[in-house]
C-alpha cells in the first residue's frame, strides 16, 4: 500500500489516495491506529484518505485522528491534501475538497505555501466552562479556547492535565479541542492546542487557529486580518470577516511539507 508522509507547521500525517488503493473503509479505524504509531508505525497525528468526491468537490477529504476516530475536518490536513491534490492532479491550484464538516477551498500560493478556507463557525459561546467555544462546520469541530498568559512557563505535565481536564469538562459534550493562549502582540498570538483523538499535545492546529482567532476577534482583542499564531510547530496565519455577532471566510494560511513517499507491507 503506496502512502505520503506530511505536515503542515508539524502537524503531520500519512495520506492514503483510495481512488489508487483498495481500501476497506470498515478497517480504516484500526488502520488508522496502527499506520500513526510512533513506534509500530509510519508515526502521525492523523490518517488521511483520497476519496472520490460525489458532486461540486474535486475530491473527498477523509480525516481519521490516530487514535481510530474519525475526525470531521482537520485544518493542517486540509492545507497538505490541497497540495497532494494539486501535485497528483486531483485539482488546479484552486480546488475544492469535499470533508465531513463541508465544503473546504484550498488555494497553492507557492510551491510550500498554501492557504484553505475553513469551514464558517456554526456555534459561537464566548464564555463557556470558563472558555470561548467555537464549533467550525457541520457537524462542528469543537474548540475551546483558554486565555491564559502564563501557559508556556507552567511544566508541560500540569499543562497536559489541564488540556485532558478541559478536553473532558461536561461543558463540551462532543468533547473539546483545547487551545491555550497568550497575545505577544499587536495581532500575535503564542499558543498551543490540545487535541482531542490525538489526546495530547500537537505541535500546531490549524482549525484550532480558525478558532482561536475567531474568539479573540469577537472579544476586540485582535483584528481579525492577518493575524500571526505560533505554534510548537511554527507560525500560521489567519484571516476572516466580523459580521456583527459572528465571523465568516476564515483562511489559514501555512506551510507544507512532503516528508518521504513510501509503501507498506506489514502493517
Amino acid at each position: 500500500m503506496k502512502f505520503t508522509k506530511m505536515h503542515g507547521a508539524g502537524n503531520d500525517f500519512v495520506i492514503i489516495n483510495t481512488l489508487e488503493e483498495d481500501i476497506d473503509l470498515s478497517a480504516v479505524p484500526e488502520l488508522a491506529r496502527r499506520l500513526c504509531d510512533r513506534r509500530l508505525g509510519i508515526g502521525a497525528d492523523g490518517l488521511m484518505l483520497v476519496a472520490a468526491a460525489k458532486t461540486g468537490a474535486d475530491y473527498r477529504l477523509l480525516f481519521y485522528n490516530s487514535d481510530g476516530s474519525m475526525g470531521e475536518m482537520c485544518g493542517n490536513g486540509a492545507r497538505c491534501i490541497a497540495r497532494y491534490g494539486f501535485e497528483h492532479g486531483l485539482a488546479g491550484k484552486t480546488q475544492r475538497i469535499a470533508t465531513t464538516a463541508g465544503l473546504v477551498t484550498g488555494e497553492r500560493i507557492s510551491q510550500t505555501l498554501y492557504r484553505v478556507r475553513l469551514n464558517d463557525p456554526t456555534v459561537i459561546d464566548l464564555d463557556r466552562g470558563g472558555c470561548a467555544y467555537v464549533e467550525l462546520g457541520d457537524p462542528g469541530i469543537p474548540h475551546a479556547v483558554l486565555i491564559k498568559d502564563d501557559w508556556d512557563a507552567i511544566p508541560e505535565d500540569e499543562l497536559r492535565a489541564l488540556g485532558k481536564k478541559l478536553r473532558y469538562s461536561p461543558a463540551f459534550p462532543k468533547g473539546a479541542n483545547v487551545s491555550f493562549v497568550r497575545l505577544t502582540g499587536a495581532n500575535e498570538v503564542k499558543a498551543v492546542t490540545y487535541e482531542r483523538g490525538v489526546e495530547d499535545f500537537t505541535l500546531a492546529c490549524g482549525t484550532g487557529c480558525g478558532s482561536i482567532v475567531s474568539a479573540l476577534t469577537l472579544k476586540g482583542l485582535v483584528s481579525g486580518e492577518n493575524v500571526r499564531i505560533t505554534m510548537p510547530g511554527g507560525e500560521l496565519q489567519v484571516s476572516l470577516c466580523l459580521d456583527g455577532s459572528s465571523v465568516r471566510d476564515i483562511f489559514l494560511t501555512g506551510p507544507t511539507c512532503i516528508v518521504y513517499e513510501g509503501e507498506t507491507k506489514e502493517i
